[in-house]
């Protein structure tokens, strides 16, 4: 496997959108891609990135937990993904968890509130989150300016790599070798979906779950599928002919939770709680625990960035 780490730098937005639609091959509807076009893989200086993330946060014996606006008064409704380890998903015991849920969880407990997940599609979450259907949306999501115009986001509490999941005796060896004449996989409404359509302006297959566009690369139906390499890594196991033939860092925007944009007290809630875990240890213990190859601080986070508001410090093991 080839993995590539970039500099942070300036992005440069491409400047046409594409519309297309396309159905999957498992038979679902097409849809339009409506993000603004990003070249992921370009990544952003922290400068960027600082202007969305808080100065500071409210101390936790601040938080008036019934002005928090939620769905039902002491408990965090959330919706979020069932097939996408070792982020969000649901484990053999029916039990809703991985890096992001458990670290929600986590920050749930120190507010006093309770957590209950749903599963839903990620190309429904966000207008889910919209509607006031969830609290909190919890995949993975990538801050995009586009996203920020519908919801609102959490400081960071990640960031992420794109991957191209391949068959294992395959030609492609990453992300240069896809052209026109590759049957490109996506998921539904992703970065990785704005990335194919938008910067490499390509007609991608779009499928509504990691689980479907995997299984279609194993079929063959697609040659390739472009994913987050940490859903990548969750689906790709031995003996499945599968390969991840590339990765390569995607500091274009980090990983938050979505909240209704309206909902101010709730972001500074979670903003709070997001700096309780990072200072007590227990984002590091976390992100050690789910991601295998970042046991340390220095692989934890890329150079220039961490987790949480600016006033929060990574505890030194």
């Amino acid at each position: 496997m080839k993995i590539k780490a970039l500099k942070w730098f300036s992005a440069v937005p491409v400047a046409a959108i594409l519309a297309v639609s396309l159905a999957a091959c498992g038979g679902g509807a097409g849809s339009t891609s409506s993000a603004s076009p990003t070249d992921a893989l370009q990544g952003s200086d922290q400068k960027t990135l600082d202007k969305y993330t808080t100065k500071d946060v409210t101390a936790l014996d601040k938080i008036d937990k019934s002005k928090l606006g939620l769905i039902t008064d002491g408990t965090l409704r959330v919706g979020t993904l069932s097939d996408a380890p070792p982020n969000i998903f649901i484990d053999p015991s029916g039990k809703f968890t991985g890096y992001d849920n458990e670290l929600l969880r986590a920050v749930g407990a120190k507010l006093g509130l309770k957590v209950e997940f749903a599963s839903t599609d990620f190309s429904a979450l966000l207008s889910q989150v919209k509607n006031k259907q969830f609290d909190v949306g919890s995949s993975s999501i990538s801050t995009t300016d586009k996203r920020r115009e519908s919801v609102g986001f959490t400081n960071g509490y990640d960031f992420g790599y794109m991957a191209v999941v391949t068959k294992s005796d395959s030609k492609i060896k990453g992300f240069a070798d896809l052209k026109s004449d590759v049957r490109i996989g996506v998921v539904q409404g992703t970065v990785q979906d704005d990335y194919v359509t938008n910067t490499l302006k390509l007609e991608p297959v779009r499928f509504p779950d990691y689980n479907t566009v995997y299984a279609n690369v194993k079929s063959g139906q697609v040659d390739a599928w472009v994913a987050p390499s940490q859903q990548a890594t969750g689906q790709v196991k031995d003996g499945d002919n599968t390969k991840i033939a590339e990765k390569v860092v995607n500091t274009q925007n980090f990983t938050a939770w979505a909240v209704n944009k309206d909902n101010q007290p709730l972001l500074d809630a979670l903003n709070s709680g997001l700096d309780a875990v990072i200072a007590d240890g227990t984002w590091t213990k976390l992100t050690a625990e789910w991601y295998k190859d970042r046991p340390t601080t220095a692989e934890q986070t890329p150079q220039g960035w961490k987790p949480g508001s600016k006033a929060v410090q990574i505890p030194a093991k």
